[in-house]
């Protein structure tokens, strides 16, 4: 494989792809053995991931810079031959399903992908693809709109990351201002935002009921992979995380505001963990990926032998450029079995957060590329997907020393209750989209609404010290997770759960780390319980799960804080 920048881009041709679908499903019908169909259906699953290869690079370097027009109009040529090529894959799908060695196949690939398949026949029909289509445009218009947002502060060209930074100061007026610039620029564009969010919504209902689905809720369950469990099952959920998580976290943020000095924090004192600053990586981008490589050498050979691939062929771009994609991400290079990360650093803790969290996803995508038979098995649903790279954070633990020196122990406390503290935003922005798709003829000023009041049942601490936009409920907007990937965010609550149930068992000298291969390794062989129960994982929608890992939470923040104290005297 070449360096990801050498990588040759070349639109599919599409005349020729219709052959060759048509070809292998007529080899797929015609067969008189497993084996031939297996031959058929192998070669359409290379067919298919030569496309979605080149779909891959196409979108990387839309997302590196939002204003290249040549990858701006691939991603459009995608977004509207994607639905068609899954109405051509709906009849081999059909096929296989009804083939008489269908029981061969499971035996092979697992009786799980056949329950995806079943319930990819509902999900797609020629009416959705225009909604679906134009779905696909707007989210890209969205990400083109936050993408060319920027402000000058303090003498430097900022965007909403830039600002984030700056909200990590020492000094509270500088976080104030950064605070009061980054409301002011996302309600610079709430107008914008809103209007593209409520023709999504119309969009995502509209397709919901072509479908035959009551509403888009009864819809996104199963097209998200969800077959264990359904919406009150997640309503539970938030429920225990009401009851046992949110009140450790304010806790955890009254000590906080003591340690800061302040008798209340505001959200732009919520990312200051310590009075004399947060921990910061030492090292230029180069450097802190170097400490990377060696960090997972010295992990585990599977995990030197994934970095120093990712290394050697430039599976990544984590430096911030304007008019780049905002936030991070893992996806796959099919036809290399080739994981590439995304992300912009901005010189903060969250910079080697991604050397692990984004790694952790690209770990697992390696690993379970190099061990199952086709590339479909190799993820998972996404409360499974979070496990891999939310666990591998906490693996990185024992090495942090190399990018924070002596401040190590205040990175330690800092990202494990941070991580702790993200669980009730998480099921806030679960519980507005249920709600958002409760009442999908809500008005601009009616969701924001629904915000603050969510917000306020799981995050009692929020103060936006008097910010109308933020009072009002603009928060919401920041979160690209609602326009772009509906539905999504309470699997990082779920995951995160997992990801601490891992770490305890690391931390009371248990196979922790064998425990995560046997999770990696499977991919999406199998569903989410069961491939929890494979691992040895606990079930987090139970509250009585959810209620012990709050409590060991809460007892580890204690001796983190104690260890992060005695290091900075």
């Amino acid at each position: 494989m070449e360096k990801f920048r050498d990588l040759r881009y070349e639109r599919p041709d599409l005349k020729k792809l219709k052959r060759d679908l048509a070809s292998v499903s007529a080899q797929f019908r015609n067969a008189a053995s497993f084996e031939e169909a297996d031959s058929a259906f192998l070669a359409c699953q290379k067919t298919v991931e030569a496309w979605a290869t080149q779909n891959t690079i196409a979108s990387i370097r839309n997302t590196m810079n939002m204003k290249d027009e040549f990858y701006e109009n691939e991603i459009k040529f995608y977004n509207s031959q994607n639905p068609k090529l899954m109405l051509r894959m709906k009849k081999l799908i059909k096929a296989l399903l009804a083939s008489p060695f269908r029981q061969e196949f499971e035996n092979k690939y697992g009786s799980h992908m056949f329950k995806e398949y079943e319930i990819q026949l509902k999900l797609v029909k020629p009416s959705t693809i225009l909604p679906s289509i134009r779905e696909s445009n707007l989210k890209t218009e969205y990400s083109k709109t936050v993408a060319g947002c920027s402000v000058e502060f303090m003498g430097e060209t900022c965007n909403f990351y830039g600002l984030l930074r700056h909200m990590q100061s020492t000094d509270r007026a500088e976080r104030k201002a950064a605070f009061e610039e980054w409301a002011r620029l996302y309600e610079s564009v709430s107008d914008k935002l809103d209007d593209q969010y409520d023709r999504l919504v119309k969009l995502r209902c509209t397709i919901a009921k072509r479908l035959g689905f009551g509403d888009y809720i009864r819809y996104i369950y199963p097209a998200r992979g969800r077959f264990d469990y359904d919406a009150e099952k997640v309503a539970a959920f938030r429920k225990a995380v009401q009851e046992y998580v949110t009140p450790v976290c304010d806790r955890l943020y009254r000590d906080q505001a003591a340690r800061l000095g302040l008798e209340k924090l505001s959200w732009y004192d919520e990312d200051l963990c310590f009075p004399d600053g947060n921990a910061t990586p030492i090292g230029t981008p180069e450097e802190l990926t170097e400490h990377a490589r060696k960090m997972y050498e010295e992990m585990s050979p599977e995990t030197g032998e994934f970095f120093n691939f990712m290394t050697e062929h430039e599976l990544y771009d984590f430096v911030t450029r304007e008019n780049k994609h905002l936030g991070g991400y893992m996806t796959f290079l099919a036809d290399y079995k080739a994981p590439f990360i995304f992300s912009n650093f901005n010189g903060t803790s969250a910079d080697i957060d991604v050397l692990t969290h984004e790694a952790g996803h690209a770990f697992e995508g390696y690993y379970a590329s190099r061990r199952l038979p086709i590339e479909q098995l190799v993820g998972s649903t996404s409360e499974i997907n979070e496990i891999h790279s939310m666990s591998m954070e906490f693996f990185a633990y024992p090495y942090m020393e190399r990018f924070f020196g002596d401040r190590t122990d205040r990175y330690r406390f800092a990202h494990f209750t941070d991580a702790f503290k993200t669980i009730p935003y998480l099921v806030c922005v679960d519980e507005f989209q249920h709600r958002v798709f409760e009442v999908p003829d809500a008005t601009p000023a009616e969701r924001r609404g629904f915000w603050r009041e969510i917000e306020k049942k799981y995050m009692p601490w929020r103060n936006y010290d008097g910010n109308g936009f933020l009072e009002g409920g603009g928060f919401w907007m920041q979160k690209q997770h609602i326009f772009l990937y509906p539905f999504y965010y309470i699997d990082y609550a779920m995951a995160q759960l997992d990801a601490f149930a891992l770490y305890r068992k690391k931390v009371e000298g248990g196979d922790a780390w064998e425990s995560y291969l046997r999770l990696c390794g499977m991919g999406g062989m199998y569903g989410y319980f069961e491939t929890l129960e494979k691992a040895g994982l606990p079930n987090p929608l139970d509250p009585e799960n959810v209620k012990a890992l709050a409590a060991f939470a809460g007892e580890h923040a204690e001796i983190l804080r104690k260890k992060a104290e005695n290091s900075g005297r």
